[in-house]
């Protein structure tokens, strides 16, 4: 040969005449010759030529690759019994090998097979084939949206998802069955999903439950990691499918993995994701969750009630404790700025989290002891009682750090809304709880600020509760006058009527005519003076009722209106230039229409009022 003759050009894997044989065959009509293309296509495919992988996958056509499937499932008639396996294997080997690819992986003919796919893992007993189906399904997940969704579909999640926690333990299987799970949760939008996708959604709890119950290797943990992000998302349809899951298994398993993590030694991360799992299972199921008696699987062991309701209490209260001190020290005593604000900030959301948690726990013992609800039945009185000495121990504890807070000047921050809102759900049902320090710290928690908000409206709104309770006697009226509380409180009812109760529900309307009422009332003797947030309020009441017809809101508003004009006369109220004589005569519309809603039905009372009147 001629040294100076140029090399002859390599052949590629698409222009090789092994390669063209390949497509010849698979393009036949006949299904041995597709076979055959099969066969050789397995080795072609290895050297990655993307090419050449789609023209594969074309010439064999997806038609032919389900039709594989079927008859390895025997779901073919006239297929030979001893030949299902070898058509099964090789049907998955080839798909798993074309999947690599995320032009295939993501083409509607491969992403249909999911749910034959599905159906082989629920039937085989050969571990290899689980495997690469297991390989095969992640990338079709990885590879489109409608890839993702598709396992959604009815009875996918069951078939794929319900036998996991029989996998050997630290097996290949077990851990691409994880991951697939894992990529699932954080792909999958749940808002806007069709009934029938959220029961594949639901499928993925339950079997998540099971796992995070049973299981007390790392998987527990990532079980626990994906069911507190599937279930944390707010107002998710998700939370209607779960709470129409005829089953109660599920929810006892969640309890039993709570259980497990809870009282052993695991790191503080794990613990709270634990607390946080509790707290979106009361909210999506109820707070008797936590005290509801359930069934228990034989393989399971479950703590009493009593037990797991201070379990978790307990946890709650010591991370709420660790990170009260925390928060502190690097708000008033860490000098290094730039770790010191994310720092700050996670633990804030960590810090928000478990007072939801316990504000839960507080309703719920509130109910107990009331003798309401199903709690009653499953929490003995001395569970009771040491629920409620270490509530009021960490609303003490919440109390310093506000106190902490006034000390530093500091009024501004969402972990001090969060703390005025948990005293306030607490003393809510306890109005005399903490006591002085609540006379003490009165003013200051009426100044308290969200970060992003430019009043203590919400921190006043918290504290309402309370106050309609302790203004029924004098002392707490004197606490409430020695700092102009009243007033602040009349100006908060003020915004509310403003807002049309958008921004805060009507019972916060009503608590706050309470304690106005309360007030006044109990303080006759006081000597309150006739300011402009009374002009303000008889205003505000005379636009609340408007043309409304509803009782509480007439009667109400009318009570308190007389009040109000007990403290004055009609030449002061005409005299402010925020008062016009056309509202005058809408208030005394408004106490008329009250008097009216009765009056035809106590003659005898009406006769003596007119003749009064008239006097």
């Amino acid at each position: 040969m001629d040294s100076t003759q140029a090399p002859a050009a390599a052949e590629t894997p698409t222009t090789a005449p092994a390669f063209e044989d390949c497509l010849r065959l698979l393009r036949g009509e006949r299904d041995e010759q597709k076979l055959a293309g099969l066969l050789v296509a397995a080795n072609l495919c290895r050297a990655g030529d993307a090419t050449a992988v789609v023209e594969v996958y074309r010439a064999v056509g997806p038609r032919f690759l389900r039709r594989l499937l079927n008859t390895g499932l025997g779901k073919v008639e006239g297929g030979k019994e001893e030949d299902r396996e070898a058509y099964l294997r090789l049907s998955v080997t080839v798909l798993s090998g074309l999947a690599r690819f995320p032009e295939v992986a993501a083409d509607e003919g491969v992403v249909s097979t999911v749910p034959l796919i599905a159906e082989i893992v629920s039937k085989s007993s050969d571990l290899t084939i689980t495997e690469e189906c297991f390989e095969l399904l992640s990338l079709v997940a990885i590879a489109s949206d409608g890839g993702a969704y598709t396992f959604c579909e009815p009875g996918v999640m069951d078939m794929l998802f319900l036998q996991i926690s029989n996998f050997p333990d630290g097996s290949r299987c077990l851990e691409l069955a994880i991951h697939l799970m894992q990529l699932l949760v954080h792909k999958i939008r749940i808002d806007n999903m069709t009934v029938e996708k959220l029961q594949g959604m639901t499928s993925m709890v339950t079997s998540l439950a099971r796992l995070f119950a049973v299981l007390h290797t790392t998987v527990k943990f990532e079980s626990l990691h994906m069911l507190t992000a599937l279930l944390s998302q707010k107002e998710s349809p998700l939370h209607d499918a779960l709470r129409s899951v005829p089953s109660t298994i599920w929810k006892c398993q969640i309890r039993v993995g709570i259980t497990d993590v809870l009282q052993n030694r695991v790191v503080s991360s794990e613990k709270l994701q634990a607390l946080l799992l509790a707290e979106c299972m009361m909210s999506i199921l109820g707070e008797n969750w936590l005290s509801e008696e359930y069934k228990v699987p034989d393989d399971q062991n479950m703590m009493p009630v009593d037990k797991f309701v201070l379990l978790v209490l307990e946890s709650a209260r010591i991370e709420v404790s660790v990170l009260l001190n925390e928060l502190a020290y690097l708000k008033y005593e860490s000098s290094k700025k730039s770790q010191r604000d994310d720092a700050i900030s996670q633990k804030e959301r960590i810090l928000a989290i478990l007072f939801a948690l316990i504000e839960r726990i507080i309703k719920m013992i509130s109910n107990a002891s009331s003798g309401e609800g199903a709690a009653c039945q499953t929490i003995h009185e001395s569970t009771i009682m040491k629920a409620i000495t270490g509530l009021n121990e960490t609303i003490g504890l919440v109390l310093d750090f506000l106190q902490d807070a006034k000390d530093h000047g500091q009024r501004k921050g969402d972990d001090l809304l969060a703390a005025v809102r948990i005293v306030g759900s607490y003393l809510a049902e306890a109005p005399y709880a903490c006591k002085e320090k609540i006379r003490h710290l009165l003013e200051f928690i009426f100044s308290v600020e969200g970060q992003d908000e430019s009043s203590s409206f919400h921190s006043i709104c918290f504290m309402l509760p309370m106050l309609s309770q302790i203004t029924m006697e004098a002392d707490g009226c004197r606490t409430l006058a020695s700092f102009g509380g009243y007033k602040m409180v009349i100006d908060c009812l003020i915004k509310m009527i403003e807002q049309n109760g958008m921004m805060i529900d009507t019972g916060s309307m009503f608590l706050a005519c309470d304690t106005i009422i309360n007030f006044l009332s109990n303080t006759k003797n006081a000597h309150i003076q006739m300011g402009s947030c009374f002009v303000g309020l008889l205003k505000a009441l005379v636009s609340w009722t408007g043309t409304a017809d509803d009782s509480s809101v007439i009667i109400t508003t009318s009570c308190l209106c007389t009040l109000v004009l007990d403290l004055t006369t009609e030449e002061f109220l005409l005299s402010s230039s925020d008062f016009d004589s056309k509202t005058l005569e809408k208030l005394s519309q408004l106490i008329a229409r009250s008097y009216r809603r009765w009056s035809d039905r106590y003659p005898h009372v009406k006769n003596i009022l007119q003749q009064r009147i008239s006097v």
